[in-house]
């Protein structure tokens, strides 16, 4: 194990599930200027990056390192996760519990990453759209050489079969580094993890997919090492992540003969030297942020929308294609209730989310109920479900958060649907509101809500109103005014950044200094063409044509109108998110 000149503390931190993360830090001498937090490759541990916090020779920085769950020193079993989203979200307990429990703003931190370390990080970069300064990534595991043919098909195959299993890496340290050093440390080091399981194997391929073809949603600075002669993973889907990065400032170095531990080769030092003056530069530079509330108007979510919408000539291939996908739902709507009901309110409308959430097949002539089943099965309604759960529990932190400030508890919802998500969550608190105030624009979502209400027997505070969240002087009439008001499911529905804008200064100009929002987002999505081209809108049977927002675009809308965001949430497809923000004074 590498022994730093610096003086180095040990620290733990527990995540979201109890699990407690080993991490070492090596404290700024003087005045901390800022924050550099290291992420290992697979099967490593923060310890085995512990050579950078000499070599970067930024002694007025803090320096944190952390071993991934299953790793190192830290908890859970060897080389698991319930799945990549939860080590995905492990990064970001992690660096906030770095910032508020050392006292470094978020925008004074840079990462670097390597490996599936570099994955994680760049899935979080994604997901989550931190304000960091900037974040290095070298020799990113995109994807992993595996050698067998048809090995992931395979894999998954087994897994469905027989569950999680683990399989050890292949890898000998000589294919990883030239540094004899570096090679005899990583056969004597007992810290090492060579088992991997399925699960997350699976979910590291999965998230790298979808990341690499989303990264133009990255807008922040990254340096990018690619090691030429790396036998561990393969060079294109980097490449292509790279070009595709929507960052303003952008750095690719190819290096010659450069195995796979790119940060740890025999010859490092000039790749050290670059890192070092790009984290400099970053951090003397003032945080510069692209202006993404005009993402509706120009950019590449904005492309993807029109080209999901284009028409398509009836004989052309993806014309008939799409035409015989039609059919089928067509006719699945005559067998199965829930096709059936979307077919009648539009696949957006708020009965037919109430029917995902209740996730009971129905249909006719015993087919039409496993027709629902499949239908309710797709991953966009798993993913609504999952975003369901979320944000009860993004509610619950809401109300407690609020009850210890002192403030008290008024909720409102300006495009409840049903309500069932927020009554729900009510329901399973143990505080009670003073208030609650549901609204939606759709009279049979009112009914429907009330009906809710009564059924729970919460007429004494709660009310179910017609309300047009787009409207300030609807929003504007909320009485109490609310301390949590929630905004979930309908910005995605609605492409213009200007409506969107207006609804939440609108909000914000009726929650008090202190109070929440709870607002959820939809950065990614697997089936957004074949929604466009076969599913309704509950706007008078138009297609469905939905233009995503990134997380970053999503959370600046929210910034611009006075939040600040605190918490968030996102399914393991990384499809829908949930988050909190609070409102700063004005």
């Amino acid at each position: 194990m590498y022994e730093t000149r610096r003086e180095m503390h040990e620290n733990s931190l527990s995540v979201h599930d109890g699990l407690e993360l080993f991490y070492r830090h090596w404290p700024a001498q003087g005045a901390s200027q800022g924050a550099i937090l290291l992420f290992h490759r697979g099967h490593e541990h923060g310890g085995r990056m512990a050579h950078l916090a000499d070599e970067l020779d930024l002694p007025d920085h803090d320096i944190f390192a952390w071993d991934a769950r299953g790793n190192g020193r830290s908890g859970g079993a060897r080389g698991d996760s319930p799945n990549f989203a939860t080590s995905v979200r492990d990064v970001e307990t992690f660096v906030r519990t770095v910032s508020d429990r050392h006292g470094i703003p978020m925008d004074r931190m840079a990462v670097v990453a390597q490996s599936v370390g570099a994955v994680l990080v760049s899935a979080w970069l994604h997901d989550y759209a931190p304000v960091v300064r900037a974040a290095v990534l070298a020799s990113p595991a995109f994807s992993v050489k595996l050698y067998v043919p048809f090995a992931v098909p395979g894999l998954a195959l087994l897994r469905k079969l027989q569950g999680n299993f683990f399989v050890n890496s292949y890898v000998k340290p000589k294919f990883l580094t030239h540094d004899p050093e570096r090679i005899a440390s990583y056969q004597a080091d007992p810290l090492i993890t060579r088992p991997i399981s399925v699960n997350q194997l699976l979910g590291l391929y999965e998230t790298a997919d979808r990341v690499v073809a989303d990264s133009a949603a990255i807008t922040t600075p990254v340096q990018m090492f690619i090691s030429k002669a790396d036998w561990v993973v393969r060079r294109q889907p980097q490449d292509r992540f790279f070009e595709n990065l929507g960052s303003a400032v952008k750095e690719r170095h190819l290096l010659d003969g450069f195995f796979h531990d790119t940060l740890g080769e025999r010859d490092r030092a000039p790749v050290v030297a670059k890192m070092r003056a790009f984290l400099l530069e970053r951090f003397e530079q003032e945080l510069s942020r692209p202006d993404l509330v005009r993402s509706h108007l120009e950019g590449f979510t904005r492309d993807e929308s029109l080209r999901i919408s284009e028409k398509l000539g009836p004989l052309s291939p993806r014309g008939l294609y799409w035409a015989s996908q039609r059919l089928s739902i067509g006719f699945g709507g005559l067998i199965s209730d829930g096709i059936r009901l979307g077919h009648e309110t539009g696949f957006d409308s708020g009965s037919t989310l109430d029917y995902v959430y209740r996730n009971e097949s129905h249909g006719k002539f015993g087919i039409g109920s496993l027709a629902d089943r499949a239908y309710l099965d797709a991953i966009g309604w798993r993913g609504i479900r999952q975003r369901k759960v979320h944000l009860q529990e993004i509610l619950l932190r809401a109300f407690d958060l609020v009850v210890r400030s002192g403030m008290p508890l008024r909720v409102a919802d300006v495009g409840a649907g049903h309500g069932r998500y927020v009554l729900d969550a009510i329901g399973s608190s143990t505080i009670r509101p003073e208030a609650i105030r549901l609204r939606d624009f759709s009279p049979l979502n009112v009914e429907k809500g009330s009906a809710l209400i009564r059924e729970r027997n919460l007429q004494d505070i709660a009310t179910f109103e017609q309300g047009d969240a787009f409207d300030p002087a609807s929003v504007g009439t909320f009485d109490p005014a609310p301390t949590v008001a929630i905004v979930s499911g309908l910005y995605e529905l609605f492409p213009d950044n200007d409506m969107v804008s207006r609804s939440l200064q609108a909000i914000a100009a009726k929650v008090p200094p202190g109070g929440l929002l709870a607002y959820t987002g939809q950065p990614w999505h697997p089936q957004l063409e074949m929604i466009a081209r076969c599913l309704t809108s509950h706007r008078a049977g138009q297609a469905w044509v939905m233009r995503r927002r990134t997380q970053a675009e999503m959370d600046m809308l929210v910034e611009r109108a006075g939040f600040e965001k605190i918490e968030q949430r996102i399914d393991e497809w990384g499809i829908f998110t949930v988050s909190l923000a609070r409102r700063r004074a004005p």
